[in-house]
């Protein structure tokens, strides 16, 4: 039988714990009644408490992390009291700390000296221990990574006093495993930290309460994007740093779901360690709800958030968001690549196409171009590195995305060897299927700008857009296929959030056919054609030779929509870095919403030149500002110019004809024949 002790009785200290400092001495006049032994020691319990209360406010740790967006679903920490001498729940028992784990030292929780009363001589574990006991394994702190989800434990004050880190990462308890952007921030933390060791080499203190479900699970994500491994590898490398590991069937689980990975039959979720399991039932056997520090509300199982089906559209949010510092640091590697002075700015540097008009249209006879369908879905760049793949969108914000890009097959190297700063340019669009109505996310590459660390932009565009299939899509299809052919699969690709494939380009003779054939059999919507110079580099932003032709009816610009105090409806566009009111121009909203509803939001509007009114078709949601003058003027341009289909195909025709263009489409049509011939074979 487990006797369990109320540890919210705080014993009466013995004389050697004895805290001179609070210590009143008190003598009582004759006649009145002594204090007995029992309210001596509430008295004393309630003078350490105050203690505590007054030492905490003094003393909070500096926060790096935002709290998780659904933190607004839990009550608040402020309006929950808590009885700060009670120990969590299995500590006493739980053993101290682990093995190092690549210079991380997995923790139980370091108790401050308000707890003493609690924890008798030989068990207690405050950082005063611990900063001495990891000196004598010759191991020097000098970062503390703080996962619990309060900060009523301990002081940072020692830590302080010895120059050591502190960052707090809130993190709940109980079934529900660290969010993503939790995570993100613990590797990136982890990484820098290590980073950053020149001459002498420190340590990583990572605790949660007792050191495994939560430490584990985050130095499990630390593994998996700092090393080439599996999940089964990462947490048996932490299960024996840190016996039994995690021993919470979901956090192992969800380690197995984030990474895509099939999890072995022979994976099997350690026992609950016997220090916890004495902890979880009171004096009448009853169970103890496992509060794990949890400051308030009932966690969010892993396994009990799944997401209704909804209908995909192109304004997801896609990935999970990165620390500032990481934003900064990978927004700096794409300006290097791009060969852009880009300190302290945070433009969107991908290039842009310019409408097409009668007067750019000669640029089409001038130098040769291929076409390709201009897709209607969500422009994002893209960059592959090995601890992550991230989205850039037009704002240049960057969401993490757990994909996975092997290289190119080489004699040089392994054959595991993953992409590592590669950047790209692309669209993600939706495909629906005719007959199931089954959507599938679809990101379309057509350009490549760095390499492995290897910028490639002055190379011209024919020969990027080979390497894009030869460096990125080919070693995609070969594992996989490779992956799909094996007994045992470990990496699923189809749970990947979208697919990734080139996209294609073709000769200009073949303009009609895409128009007429190609387009009409499309799953996803397209709204025109673009035009991209085959000898052209990569020019970022506004690319003067980069053409889109779009259908005229959905040639469009994006405004800034505002309604002021007077109710006037107000269109913005932007010059020079500031907003232009664009005077006398009105736009109607096709739905019943009240126009106040769109104020402050980026509008993409169609003009309609009989009511000569814009008409707003959607709401931007993936811009902050809106369109620059100068693009507007290009699109009004193009509005006026009203190149139509039957113009724009008769201008192609006479184009190809010239002897720039047939020359080269009957040399590459003929290499185009003999590769598929041998392809056939």
């Amino acid at each position: 039988m487990v006797v369990t002790m109320d540890l919210n009785v705080s014993p009466v200290p013995e004389g050697d714990e004895d805290n001179s400092e609070g210590h009143v001495e008190e003598y009582s006049p004759a006649g009145e009644r002594s204090e007995s032994a029992v309210e001596t020691a509430r008295r004393e319990r309630e003078e350490r408490r105050k203690r505590l209360r007054n030492e905490c406010s003094d003393d909070r740790p500096v926060h790096v992390s935002q709290q998780p967006v659904h933190d607004q679903f839990f009550p608040s920490k402020r309006y929950k009291s808590y009885d700060k001498s009670k120990l969590p729940p299995g500590w006493l028992d739980c053993p101290a700390f682990g093995q190092e784990i690549n210079c991380i030292v997995p923790s139980k929780v370091p108790l401050g000296e308000a707890y003493n009363d609690c924890i008798p001589p030989g068990k207690r574990y405050s950082f005063k221990q611990v900063i001495h006991q990891q000196r004598v394994l010759g191991r020097k702190l000098g970062l503390v990574i703080d996962l619990t989800n309060t900060t009523r434990y301990y002081s940072t004050v020692d830590l302080k006093k010895e120059g050591i880190k502190h960052v707090k990462i809130y993190c709940k308890g109980r079934d529900a495993v660290p969010e993503n952007t939790a995570v993100n921030t613990f590797v990136y933390e982890v990484m820098q930290f290590l980073l950053r060791q020149k001459h002498t080499k420190k340590y990583i203190l990572v605790h949660c309460t007792h050191g495994h479900n939560r430490t584990g699970y985050m130095i499990a994500h630390y593994l998996m994007r700092s090393q080439l491994m599996s999940v089964t590898q990462a947490i048996d490398i932490f299960a024996e740093a840190r016996p039994p590991g995690i021993y919470k069937p979901d956090y192992i689980d969800a380690l197995y779901s984030f990474y895509h990975e099939r999890k072995p039959i022979t994976v099997v979720c350690p026992p609950t360690p016997e220090w916890k399991r004495s902890s979880e039932f009171d004096l009448n056997g009853e169970a103890v709800p496992d509060d794990d520090d949890d400051d308030g509300g009932s966690a969010t199982s892993v396994h009990g958030n799944h997401e209704m089906a909804v209908t995909m559209t192109n304004d997801d949010v896609l990935g999970d968001e990165i620390p500032n510092d990481q934003l900064d640091a990978l927004r700096q590697f794409c300006y290097q690549a791009l060969k852009l002075n880009g300190r302290g700015n945070s433009q969107f540097p991908g290039s842009h196409p310019v409408s097409l008009s009668r007067d750019n249209l000669q640029l089409l006879r001038q130098r040769y171009y291929y076409a390709t369908w201009k897709a209607d879905g969500t422009r994002y760049m893209m960059l592959i590195t090995v601890d992550g793949c991230f989205l850039i969108d037009r704002n240049f914000k960057f969401r993490r995305v757990q994909m996975r890009f092997p290289c190119r097959y080489t004699n040089e190297g392994p054959a595991d060897k993953m992409h590592h700063f590669t950047l790209l340019d692309g669209e993600m669009i939706i495909d629906t299927m005719p007959d199931s109505q089954k959507q599938e996310r679809r990101y379309l590459i057509y350009d490549m700008m760095a390499v492995n660390q290897v910028s490639v932009i002055e190379r011209p565009f024919h020969e990027r857009w080979k390497m894009l299939e030869k460096e990125v899509i080919e070693p995609r299809n070969t594992e996989r296929q490779s992956i799909y052919q094996s007994r045992n699969p470990n990496y699923r690709y189809d749970l990947e959030p979208f697919r990734v494939r080139r996209k294609d380009f073709w000769l200009l003779s073949t303009v009609t056919k895409v128009l007429k054939e190609f387009i009409p059999r499309l799953s996803h919507d397209a709204d025109g054609l673009i035009f991209q110079g085959w000898d052209d580099p990569y020019v970022t932003r506004t690319h003067e030779g980069l053409l889109k032709w779009k259908y005229p009816e959905m040639n469009s610009v994006d405004f800034l929509f505002e309604v002021d105090d007077d109710d006037r409806q107000l269109l913005y566009l932007h010059e020079r870095g500031k907003k232009k009111l664009m005077e006398g121009h009105r736009v109607s909203f096709k739905d019943a919403l009240d126009p106040s509803s769109y104020s402050g939001k980026i509008v993409e509007c169609s003009w309609d030149s009989e009511e000569r009114v814009w008409v707003c078709m959607r709401i931007r949601t993936d811009k902050s500002t809106p369109n620059d003058f100068n693009t507007y003027k290009k699109v009004m341009r193009s509005i006026n110019d009203n190149i139509t289909e039957d113009v724009l195909l008769n201008e192609i025709y006479e184009i190809v004809c010239l002897p720039m263009y047939a020359d080269r489409i009957r040399i590459e049509s003929k290499a185009q024949q003999h590769a598929n011939a041998v392809r056939r074979k």
